[in-house]
């Protein structure tokens, strides 16, 4: 009886017949079952709101009926967090490095001016070629263009 009952479960689990278990993230429900989350996407009146609340439908919600961010480390959540991190890393990677590529164009004469006035012919040179900040920055950290040597660092009494 007990294989019976044993093959019985297993068929039943192979082809599909108990419902799929949801586990719940912090009391998250998703935002499409949310009563308060219809509230706010009805009550929207543009099509790009009403395009927003579409999109966010797929997302977890709380009580409030606002999608929430899920950064646990579960890759089925990598969207939420990974992927905008690293664009943000990259975008303030390209400013930085923009930044740094002027100032090293302008070293020397008048540079104290140009930090001043932006000459916006080496500003666009310098942003244009911060897209590859990556490799750039691999490339000069491999040649010791990036760092300084130690001797030519000032350190300060203790």
């Amino acid at each position: 009886m007990r294989r019976l009952f044993a093959i019985a479960l297993s068929a039943l689990l192979v082809f599909g017949f108990a419902p799929i278990a949801k586990a719940d993230v912090a009391g998250l429900t998703p935002c499409s079952e949310s009563a308060r989350f219809q509230q706010r996407a009805a009550a929207a009146n543009t099509p790009q709101a009403k395009a927003r609340f579409e999109m966010y439908s797929q997302a977890s919600c709380g009580d409030d009926g606002l999608p929430h961010l899920i950064v646990d480390g579960r890759w089925s959540h990598a969207g939420d967090f990974v992927l905008p991190g690293i664009m943000f890393l990259y975008v303030a990677g390209c400013i930085g490095w923009a930044g740094r590529e002027y100032l090293k164009a302008t070293r020397g004469k008048n540079a104290a001016m140009n930090e001043i006035q932006i000459d916006t012919s080496i500003a666009l040179k310098s942003v244009l070629a911060s897209a590859t900040w990556p490799l750039a920055a691999f490339g000069e950290f491999t040649s010791g263009k990036l760092v300084e040597s130690d001797d030519k660092v000032t350190v300060s009494p203790r």
